[in-house]
């Protein structure tokens, strides 16, 4: 009767079946009970209706509610009938339903086969014949109820268990039983079901009733830690031993029966503790490395756990890195989709505002029409009775046969009448029957046109400059550029430098530090004011909208150079200059000219300097030859002496021809050059900046010679001519070709004219023949 009594026990409640249900896992619930587990899974979130499916408690099998709930779920007639003879019969025996429930047996914990062959076989690390004494015994059962005294109950029990039993507890342990998403966390774990439960679970799933006394709680382990490991070749079977040939976890049987019965094997604990004597903390990897005592294996563990560890920490870097970057994108797209919702409110609110504009419009030109209509008629209605009058009146004389009468009316009448149709088209007003509303034409095709094509803005397309429309002047440059979406740009940004012959625009346009910028530009062209003459310059435009900005490509412009006349108080009295100072010549009979310290006086000096002193910048001139075959041209201090040729101090570097030779001179040293004797157009080039001072060909674009100078001073232009005239042009831009100097012709000339200037040149004394 008694093991009767327990197959017809409820689970849960422990007491005979009431009102069985029969589980699609053919385990039987009380309908009471069944109720209790659902409403253990009930929260403020989750009501009873809700809650769609649950564990069976016997075998935890997930049985699934239908729309009814439990009342879906067939009755167990059968066992309910079978609990109705037996209470019958209990009644009717010597012990009541409640002694034979007391006198219940408990369910004992038995190990397994793996442990009994462990036992005999785990000691050692030899052949694993020689056993040893097993390790473990088994565990004794412990009665205490499961909701108190839980301290007695955990020591007892990790008294009793194996090391993996009772390793470190993990607080993130979800309870197994839970039907909720996610699960509550686990606050015990029973190691007879060898399942986790929280609070509510537990106490739903174990009563302090038998035969849930005798199961043993412990703290929350995870599942692996009470399960163990199985084997991979015998199934239900634990591993507890270590094959040192295969390097494999094993079992009992796989050494008595399996592949591994021939191999050395040790037992589990000891190669726990010999692999774990080489293993070192991430911390400690250094004092490590300095053991000799390790094996390569433990180095080899040492480095892939020292490697992981570093690779984790970057991945939960990375990992953080990107979760905070997904929450900056939720955030900035609440925020643009309210910038959308709020931009598209506002264009609704300005459609319907112009649309009752426009209505108004409608209505009032809609009152204005019609009031004009009704004057109309009220006139062709004053009309109409008056031609009526006029009608009755003739009628009615010409109805008359009393002479008298008739000839006393009718010329009256017919005066009228006569009036009448000759006036017609002021008695009949001008009608306006034009209804149309022709100045209200709606067209908005243009509008849907652009609201058809709505959506964020981007940031402009890159301007152009257009090099050929921008100009120069000495000292400015007006830049032009086109852009495509020029109604999209808000304003537009030029930037410029000096170009020092740098080709990478990308890290010039880095360095901030040099550049000039002239930002809110509302107009497609910009003047430059304050540049330095005869400079070359890159420029960028930038089109700024919200939604950013773009470059223009560089744009390489230059200024003109300085421009300047010949100063006539620096003529000599022998020279006569033109009226716009331009042109200077050789005139004899010019002696009128009054002495000044700026003058050139010296006998045969017959110079005359440029009207401006150059301090900084790159200048260009040019000397229009014509037929003079002897004349000097060049540059000098304002200190030079104006009694003597210029190049024969210091302070002047001259270009001159004598005849038919050509030659440079300066500090009195003369050297001589090859030039063409067709050379009709000098071309100067002052770059003071960089101290060089070049003489070209402007005509054959050759470059002739050019001077390395350290300037001190300001320095003017200066010319001599001893026959025919020349005519200066300045303010030229620098050309092309002289801009192309390659820089190691340069230094050749130079180490030319360093060397020959340590001697005397031998053409000097020709040279004061000619004088």
């Amino acid at each position: 009767m008694e093991t009767l009594e327990s197959e017809l026990t409820c689970p849960i409640c422990l007491e005979l079946f009431e009102d069985p249900l029969l589980l699609p896992c053919a385990h039987s619930l009380c309908f009471n009970c069944a109720h209790r587990i659902l409403v253990s899974h009930c929260s403020s979130s989750k009501p009873l209706e809700s809650i769609s499916a649950f564990q069976c408690p016997t075998c935890r099998y997930v049985i699934t509610l239908n729309h009814r709930g439990l009342e879906g779920l067939k009755r167990n007639v059968t066992l309910q009938n079978i609990i109705d003879r037996f209470q019958k019969a209990s009644l009717s025996g010597p012990n009541s339903p409640t002694e034979s429930r007391r006198l219940q047996p408990q369910r004992p914990y038995t190990a397994t086969i793996s442990g009994t062959i462990a036992g005999t076989l785990g000691g050692g690390g030899g052949s694993g014949t020689s056993g040893s004494s097993a390790r473990g015994s088994p565990a004794a059962s412990t009665h205490s109820h499961p909701h108190a005294n839980h301290t007695n109950h955990i020591n007892h029990t990790n008294a009793n268990h194996s090391p993996a039993v009772v390793a470190k507890m993990d607080p993130r342990i979800s309870c197994q039983f839970c039907e909720q998403d996610p699960p509550r966390e686990a606050v015990k774990t029973c190691v007879t079901c060898e399942v986790s439960y929280c609070d509510r679970c537990l106490r739903a799933t174990h009563p302090n009733k038998k035969p849930f006394t005798s199961h043993r709680l412990v703290e929350p382990v995870p599942d692996t830690h009470i399960r163990g490991l199985t084997c991979l070749e015998h199934e239900n079977e634990k591993v507890n031993m270590y094959c040192l040939v295969d390097d494999q976890l094993i079992c009992a049987l796989c050494k008595l029966v399996g592949r591994h019965r021939e191999h050395q094997v040790s037992s589990l604990t000891e190669r726990f503790d010999k692999l774990k004597a080489y293993q070192v903390s991430p911390g400690r990897v250094s004092d490590a490395v300095m053991e000799a005592t390790k094996t390569s294996a433990a180095q080899t563990l040492e480095n892939n756990l020292t490697n992981l560890v570093k690779r984790n920490s970057e991945l939960e870097n990375q990992m953080a890195k990107l979760i905070q970057i997904c929450q900056q994108v939720e955030v900035n797209t609440a925020m643009h989709e309210a910038k959308l919702v709020e931009e598209c409110d506002e264009l609704v609110e300005i459609i319907r505002q112009r649309k009752q504009v426009i209505a108004v419009k409608i209505k009032e030109s809609k009152v204005m029409k019609l009031r004009k209509l009704a004057q109309q008629i009220a006139n062709c209605r004053q009309c109409l009775e008056r031609s009526s009058t006029l009608i009755t009146q003739a009628e009615q004389s010409l109805k008359e046969n009393d002479h008298a009468r008739f000839l006393q009316t009718a010329r009256n009448v017919a005066e009228r009448v006569a009036m009448a149709t000759a006036s017609s088209q002021v008695l009949i007003p001008d009608v306006n029957l034009n209804e149309a509303f022709d100045n209200f034409a709606l067209d908005f095709s243009r509008e849907k046109k652009i609201l058809e094509g709505l959506d964020y803005l981007t940031a402009p397309n890159p301007p152009s400059i257009r090099e050929e429309l921008c100009t120069a002047s000495h000292d400015t440059i007006t830049v032009h550029w086109t852009s495509e979406d020029e109604f999209s740009v808000t304003s537009y940004e030029l930037q410029y430098t000096i170009y020092t012959g740098q080709t990478n625009f990308i890290s010039l346009y880095n360095s901030a530090d040099s550049w000039m910028i002239v930002p809110n530009i509302k107009q497609n062209h910009y003047t430059v004011h304050g540049l330095q003459s005869g400079t070359r310059y890159i420029f960028f435009v930038k089109a700024i909208n919200q939604a950013g900005s773009r470059n223009s490509e560089p744009a390489r412009l230059k200024t003109n150079s300085q421009p300047f006349k010949l100063d006539p108080k620096t003529a000599h009295k022998k020279l006569r200059l033109s009226n716009d100072c331009l042109t200077m010549e050789k005139d004899e009979s010019s002696l009128k000219k009054s002495h000044t310290p700026e003058r050139f006086s010296g006998t045969g000096s017959y110079g005359a300097a440029g009207n401006v002193f150059i301090d900084s910048g790159c200048h260009y001139w040019e000397v229009l030859l014509g037929a003079s075959t002897w004349y000097a041209v060049g540059v000098a201090y304002k200190s030079a002496p104006k009694n003597e040729w210029s190049g024969k101090n210091s302070s002047s570097w001259v270009f001159s021809r004598c005849n038919n030779n050509f030659l440079v001179r300066h500090d009195g040293k003369e050297m001589l050059v090859e030039a063409s004797l067709q050379l009709r157009r000098l071309g100067v080039l002052l770059d003071y900046d960089n101290n060089s001072l070049s003489f070209h060909d402007a005509m054959n674009s050759q470059h002739i010679h050019t001077f390395e100078i350290s300037f001190l001073l300001p320095v003017v232009p200066t010319f001599m001519i001893w026959n025919k005239s020349i005519m200066i042009l300045s303010g030229l831009p620098v050309p092309d070709f002289v801009d192309g100097v390659p820089s190691d012709f340069q230094e050749q000339q130079q180490q030319q004219q360093m060397g020959l200037c340590r001697q005397e040149s031998p053409y000097l004394t020709g040279m004061k023949t000619c004088h």
